[in-house]
């Protein structure tokens, strides 16, 4: 029987972000339009992306909400604003990311970045070394690996 109340570091899992990670991430450009955005919510189905420069450096994430956002205010008539909404925020990624996405270390521990996620409310942090980005880990990551280690014990 699986004990739900126990903690993280009760669990004994001694394993870093770097073993779970996803390491293939799907990440957009900054020059990235909407539309390419909205494809891209399309056909992964992930709420959130990353946005790198050409050099593999993380610049920010572009979250469904902000493009959620976009969508709808943009469908009000442009002479409420002056101007879409689109043209208000940014017509490419880069103009509606979130520049300061949440980042954790490969080597930093799973309570480590459970903790960072509680902390700030994420579902997700942006994986990265030496400025690159190297993988993702969702809370579903850890909240999966976790009940692996706990049905082998």
């Amino acid at each position: 029987m699986l004990n739900i109340s126990s903690s993280v570091a009760e669990a004994k899992i001694d394993i870093n972000v770097n073993d779970i990670m996803t390491k293939d991430v799907v990440t957009v450009k900054g020059d990235a339009t909407i539309l390419d955005l909205l494809k891209l919510f399309k056909k992964y189905h992930y709420h959130n992306y990353p946005v790198v420069t050409p050099g593999g450096d993380l610049a920010g994430v572009v979250c469904e909400d902000v493009v959620l956002r976009c969508l709808l205010i943009g469908s009000v008539p442009s002479a409420m604003f002056g101007r879409s909404i689109t043209k208000f925020l940014g017509e490419d990624a880069k103009g509606i990311m979130d520049h300061h996405p949440i980042t954790i270390s490969p080597n930093a521990s799973l309570e480590e970045a459970a903790n960072l996620m509680i902390k700030h409310s994420a579902n997700h942090i942006c994986v990265v070394e030496n400025k690159k980005l190297v993988g993702i880990l969702s809370k579903r990551d850890i909240i999966n690996e976790i009940y692996k280690r706990r049905r082998m014990e």
